[in-house]
């Protein structure tokens, strides 16, 4: 049961994600192309300039959270039951988004983003391990 609903909804919800990452939250085009190439130092800066806790909790937590739904890849394509092979599909599949982020100016390159939205996809791959081994009759 589980697995149907999953084939049905993630085509719809990586959509809604490219948008959010193209166009939502407010979006707009930079006047120059921005590039965050400093591991962990420019998620760290952004925190410390940012007031708001909410905003730093969408940002950041949401680049993790936003993501965990593709660590159940496995469950569509065979080859991604692997966490090795869903990773290193997933990192150029998102360094392409960044990229186009950066090209269209919608948005910012950032290392951090890739980390973090990689690091989502390993949550969701130890869920989806979890739930497989504890709902085992809702997955069909």
């Amino acid at each position: 049961m589980l697995k149907k609903f999953y084939k049905i909804i993630i085509i719809p919800y990586t959509l809604f994600l490219l948008y959010l990452m193209f166009l939502g939250m407010g979006r707009f085009q930079y006047e120059d192309n921005l590039l965050r190439i400093k591991p962990i130092i420019s998620t760290i800066d952004f925190i410390k300039d940012t007031i708001s806790l909410k905003v730093i909790l969408i940002i950041v937590l949401g680049n993790i959270v936003m993501f965990i739904p593709f660590g159940f890849l496995g469950w569509i394509f065979p080859r991604f039951k692997d966490l090795k092979t869903l990773i290193f599909a997933f990192i150029p599949a998102i360094t392409i988004v960044e990229t186009l982020q950066y090209f269209t100016r919608m948005g910012i390159f950032e290392v951090d983003d890739i980390l973090m939205n990689t690091f989502g996809v390993f949550l969701g791959f130890l869920i989806k391990g979890i739930i497989e081994k504890r709902f085992v009759s809702w997955i069909v």
